[in-house]
């Protein structure tokens, strides 16, 4: 299965987006095809040619619009492990701590949220233990602490596909 991350907006017009680019996004969040050309056979599917889907997937990435294509795997099924982390950041040291939690290849992707825990993100790691000392690592970089470890006991699966 791949995964197709996608700002969502409610106006996309204002994105210069058309009616095209936004059949492209819709096909490629569920459909990304795992071939040799996978452009080509999205062109295929939606009439159009192969240069034309590159050269649009290409301006929406550049754009912001597409943030990631790419596989998305469940991390116990490869032998891996996944926590929800949070942590206290005061507003000042928002952007350094997310570019310190960023530098790390496990997260997959945080957010703020309006809370005293404000900053939440995931990380992935080959270890329980890899994770804990990488946590502790953000921490004495960035001077935040507590983190909140908060390991999956349970895998929920939600689709994010936005129709646009």
């Amino acid at each position: 299965m791949t995964d197709s991350d996608i700002r969502h907006n409610e106006n996309a017009e204002s994105n210069g987006l058309d009616a095209t680019d936004r059949k492209i996004l819709n096909h490629i969040q569920l459909n990304f095809p795992i071939t040799s050309r996978p452009y080509q056979t999205i062109a295929n599917a939606l009439d159009m040619t192969e240069d034309d889907v590159v050269r649009r997937v290409k301006r929406l990435r550049e754009t912001g619009i597409i943030r990631r294509i790419g596989g998305n795997f469940g991390p116990d099924k490869v032998g891996y492990h996944s926590t929800l982390c949070a942590a206290s950041v005061p507003p000042e040291k928002v952007a350094h701590f997310t570019s310190v939690v960023n530098a790390y290849t496990g997260v997959t992707h945080n957010y703020l949220r309006e809370h005293h825990f404000n900053v939440w993100f995931t990380f992935i790691a080959p270890s329980v233990q890899t994770i804990r000392d990488n946590l502790a690592r953000i921490s004495s970089d960035t001077g935040i602490s507590p983190i909140l470890n908060l390991p999956s006991t349970r895998v929920f699966k939600i689709s994010a596909n936005f129709k646009l």
